[in-house]
């Protein structure tokens, strides 16, 4: 697994070099990102969440006025506050590492030793470069290597990782190191297939097209292990 991830940074450091002649709006629109890891101030977690509720609203009803809108209108005037609440209490719970799923492992008492899949996993997540709307399913699989765990935390590191500013690339590896280190075996797979508003929604507004990324670990790198988890999943 570390000469995994020694050549995952070493492919990001690459990328990033890449990147470099590119413009903020050219990394955007390529849907580029430049680390695993999703990008935190060092104070990202200084202030309470109802103190970021109060900046978020006041900065959002700024946004709202610049824009032209009367804020004194029964339907606007309460927006600034849900906005805000919405994005510190639902849509990017995901940054906050106390909002983790507690995960306990269990000893594998029924040998079984063949792939157990989750597939259909239902996620909303928001695209970093326009904070619109990603959406779709994600299929996890994995091995196991004398531990499992309970089938709804495989849900819960989906939408842990979900919940927050992502690009479709990092969420996926991200997904699939956690998993490598809670279950202890490189025998992890993970494909999501989503949306994204920000190619339907705007730029080349294509909304019929979908986004698809994968990893593959340990056992899933050979053929006729990832052919198995397709017949599972119905992916041809």
């Amino acid at each position: 697994m570390k000469q995994k991830e020694t050549l995952l940074n070493s492919l990001l450091k690459e990328d990033r070099i890449s990147l470099a002649h590119l413009t903020e709006d050219e990394i955007g629109d390529e849907h580029a990102f430049t680390n695993i890891e999703t990008p935190l101030r060092a104070d990202a977690f200084a202030i309470s969440d109802e103190e970021k509720i109060e900046k978020i609203q006041h900065h959002f009803k700024a946004i709202m006025e610049t824009l032209g809108l009367d804020l004194t209108d029964d339907s606007l005037k309460g927006t600034p506050a849900r906005v805000a609440k919405m994005y510190v209490q639902e849509i990017f719970t995901g940054l906050n590492p106390a909002n983790k799923p507690k995960i306990a492992l269990f000893d594998n008492k029924y040998q079984y030793n063949q792939m157990l899949v989750e597939k259909d996993i239902t996620f909303y997540s928001n695209c970093e470069h326009h904070f619109v709307p990603i959406f779709g399913k994600a299929h996890v699989a994995y091995i196991s290597n004398g531990k499992v765990i309970g089938l709804s935390k495989l849900n819960r590191i989906v939408q842990y990782f979900a919940k927050r500013p992502q690009v479709q690339e990092r969420m996926t590896m991200q997904i699939a190191k956690e998993l490598q280190k809670v279950l202890k075996t490189d025998d992890v797979a993970i494909i999501i297939d989503a949306k994204h508003m920000c190619v339907s929604s705007r730029g080349v507004q294509d909304n019929t097209s979908s986004t698809v990324t994968s990893f593959y670990g340990g056992k899933f790198e050979k053929e006729n292990t990832r052919k198995e988890l397709f017949k599972y999943i119905e992916l041809k």
